[in-house]
């Protein structure tokens, strides 16, 4: 077994601490990565907290991890020690099902998340707040050196979670695009809508973030507590990219779509939409979903921001501090996601 160290909940009740715990020995395919660094994303206080199911505890959470290879299993091809690499939402799939073929192996039925989770051998597995993990081959993904890895790690989560379904739905040129909030997951629509040629729209309750949105190259802001504001862009977008995990009132962005416009939600509020069916059916209207993307498209993401120069604006925090970066991430008080630098873990 491989000696690890890192921060852990042990209970829906208890904060982060420090934990020792033991990794899976080196298999064949597998990558021992130490970490660099490892984002902070909303969906960790979620599942510490027990918000969306019952979690697995001790839990040690993070999904947005670079690192160094420190050593290899016998059959990895793909890697050398050495190498700046990450690791996203997942660690393992069958890669046998029809999901795992059509490369979103995201939804593969017995997919294994990074952390909060059971791998193939029974064994809970823990995630990157902590100084190293062990990785299938297959799930970890080439990062490029022309880029700052701190800035890179929230691109396994917030970058790919809005790359995905703007390229799914192939949102480019002529479009006009709304993003919903400007956090973790909003700041990095903007990016990848604007790197992708569309028109941005920033909808925003607060007036404080217009000049931020104007920083990222955003076209436009409104203030969605402002009828006025509101009443201008009625019926006006082809889609809008819905990143807010608190409450919402969904009908009103939906009367914001031009006719075949397509609502898509990647935030996850606790509390569930209520949609009225005319929001839907008054203008051909379509009310999407999307989750992270797959491997393949993952890996495209990131040499796509390595060709572009796209990152996500960060504050580095140490380990320590990870309980007032939760709380300040909670009130919005973030430009636009803390990353923990993982050499703090030894102090």
């Amino acid at each position: 077994m491989i000696q690890s160290y890192g921060y852990a909940a042990q209970s829906p009740t208890s904060n982060l601490a420090p934990w020792a715990f033991k990794r899976r020995d080196l298999a064949d395919n597998d990558i021992l990565i130490d970490i660099l660094y490892c984002g902070v994303c909303h969906s960790d206080l979620h599942s510490i907290r027990d918000d969306w199911f019952p979690g697995m505890f001790p839990m040690v959470p993070g999904h947005e991890i670079v690192g160094r290879v420190a050593k290899i299993g016998n059959s990895v091809a793909k890697f050398a020690i050495g190498d700046l690499v990450g690791v996203g939402v997942m660690v393992d799939s069958c890669l046998e099902c029809e999901n795992c073929k059509n490369y979103q192996e995201q939804f593969c039925a017995t997919g294994v998340q990074t952390y909060n989770a059971k791998g193939h051998d029974g064994q809970p597995v823990y995630g990157g707040y902590a100084d190293n993990i062990v990785v299938r081959e297959e799930f970890v993904l080439s990062v490029s050196e022309k880029l700052a890895p701190e800035a890179v790690a929230p691109l396994l989560c917030a970058g790919i979670t809005t790359y995905s379904p703007l390229k799914n739905w192939k949102v480019g040129k002529g479009h006009k695009l709304a993003v919903v909030g400007l956090g973790g997951l909003g700041h990095m629509a903007v990016k990848f809508g604007i790197a992708f040629g569309a028109e941005v729209t920033v909808l925003s309750t607060s007036e404080s973030k217009r000049e931020d949105a104007k920083l990222l190259g955003a076209h436009h802001f409104v203030v969605t507590k402002d009828e006025e504001q509101i009443e201008k862009v009625k019926s006006s977008f082809d889609f809008i990219l819905d990143t807010v995990s608190a409450k919402h009132d969904i009908n009103q962005y939906l009367s914001l779509l031009n006719t075949n416009g397509v609502h898509i939600c990647v935030g996850i509020p606790l509390e569930s939409f209520e949609v009225s069916p005319f929001s839907l059916v008054a203008g051909n209207k379509a009310l999407a979903g999307s989750g992270a993307g797959g491997l393949a498209q993952t890996q495209e993401m990131l040499d796509y921001c390595a060709e572009h120069n796209i990152v996500s604006d960060v504050e580095v925090i140490d380990i320590k501090d990870i309980h007032h970066a939760f709380e300040r991430m909670e009130k919005g008080d973030v430009r636009y996601r803390f990353v923990i630098d993982m050499a703090t873990i030894k102090n």
